[in-house]
């Protein structure tokens, strides 16, 4: 039997293929054109959050602060570009959303390697730090007087096509940016000598040290990236919901990292892949979003997802668990 066949891309691939032709069954509004481009809107928050969440992970280390940071990152820039009027150009926005995000993530960064906390604890607490301030200085005042940068990049589509009611569906320029990241990710991961020291620190950290690689170096990008991510991830959600909400990313974390870790990577560093994120990003994205449309009320959606996890975690365990003695065996 082919190879591929075995890799984990392919049976989480296998899984989304089915689960879609079994909820296009059920109800065929699943796999029209209107449907199938807002699930793929609908994957650019989590997907973007997921492709930083991957680098941190596949480092060993991991990251819980990123909603928050978005949060902060989004909240900032939109309060700067009302007061100094800079309201017509979208890309200055997100290149001072994603500096703000990357910013506040390389103080992850000096904490985590400098002060050698435990990440877990140095992104808990960053993340309630940036969360409570936002709560002690801003309270729950929504922005609703967007830039009308914003505004017209939310309304941005690309291939246009027409729906069976003749209505014009496009797909969100956002999903562009999308896999743009996905594939930058993925060349930084597999085509740079900085994506092997990555791989290197999570697999071996000592033995990372020893060959040479600049694990200071490698700290700053793996959490700059991951806040740099989150400040883009800002602006473009809060186009899409057309205000700036402090708290609408809350609690995004555990749904992102369960993404990662469906895709294959593994928690205790050294492995994972962008296809694999990609993949595990989708399978969630259709769950959510298409429980209601066979019939089934929205609380089952954490149940269908921890059912996935657990058999594809378990997959990929008991696959992994089989190689050694195998070799043994020889």
């Amino acid at each position: 039997m082919p190879k591929v066949f075995h890799q984990h891309e392919f049976v989480l691939l296998a899984i989304l293929v089915g689960l879609c032709l079994v909820i296009g069954s059920v109800n065929p509004a699943f796999l029209e054109v209107d449907n199938l481009f807002g699930i793929l809107t609908s994957s650019v928050t989590p997907g973007i959050l997921a492709l930083g969440a991957l680098v941190v992970l596949i480092s060993g280390n991991i990251d819980i602060s990123f909603p928050s940071i978005a949060a902060f990152s989004l909240y900032v820039t939109t309060l700067l570009a009302t007061n100094l009027a800079v309201t017509d150009q979208i890309m200055l926005l997100l290149v001072i959303s994603a500096a703000v995000g990357c910013l506040l993530g390389l103080v992850n960064a000096v904490l985590v390697h400098h002060a050698r906390l435990p990440a877990l604890i140095v992104t808990l607490g960053t993340g309630s730090l940036i969360r409570g301030g936002l709560l002690a200085f801003i309270g729950t005042r929504i922005i609703t007087d967007l830039p009308d940068s914003m505004i017209a990049f939310s309304k941005r589509t690309m291939w246009q096509v027409h729906s069976e009611e003749g209505a014009s569906v496009g797909l969100a320029v956002s999903v562009r940016i999308f896999l743009a990241l996905a594939l930058l990710t993925h060349l930084i991961l597999t085509r740079t000598m900085l994506g092997r020291g990555i791989y290197a620190l999570g697999g071996a950290p000592e033995s990372a040290r020893r060959v040479g690689f600049n694990i200071a170096l490698i700290q700053l990008f793996i959490y700059g990236f991951m806040g740099f991510l989150a400040g883009l991830v800002g602006i473009l959600h809060a186009a899409k919901m057309r205000n700036a909400n402090p708290f609408d990313l809350a609690g995004l974390e555990l749904n992102v990292i369960a993404a990662v870790v469906l895709g294959g990577a593994s928690i205790t560093g050294g492995r994972g892949t962008v296809l694999g994120t990609l993949l595990g990003v989708a399978l969630l994205v259709v769950i959510g979003n298409s429980l209601l449309l066979v019939g089934l009320p929205s609380v089952w959606h954490k149940v269908a997802t921890g059912l996935i996890i657990i058999v594809s975690t378990g997959f990929t365990a008991w696959r992994g668990g089989l190689a050694p003695s195998t070799g043994g065996a020889s």
